[in-house]
């Protein structure tokens, strides 16, 4: 529902910003605004290409994580102490 209002809002605020660039620009140098130009939701939303596999991020962030919370439970929790008889 946010989105729909958005893309209204744009539409309508697109269309004022093409006309008034319409009206300072000189016809004769430059082509006439259109209210896409000037719409973000109009662009042309291409997927972002997947470049490599991602189980080298895992392995230097979450694999490494582990490794140091294991480390740090191991330095940091009291070990049993034997029980005097």
């Amino acid at each position: 529902m946010a989105e729909g209002r958005g893309r209204a809002t744009w539409s309508h605020t697109s269309a004022i910003l093409a006309l008034t660039a319409n009206t300072h620009c000189d016809p004769k140098k430059h082509r006439a605004f259109k209210p896409s130009d000037f719409n973000p939701y109009t662009g042309d939303s291409k997927p972002i290409p997947k470049t490599r596999d991602l189980k080298i991020l895992k392995a230097v962030f979450v694999d490494q994580n582990k490794r140091e919370n294991e480390a740090w439970l191991h330095n940091h929790t009291e070990s049993p102490k034997p029980e005097p008889s």
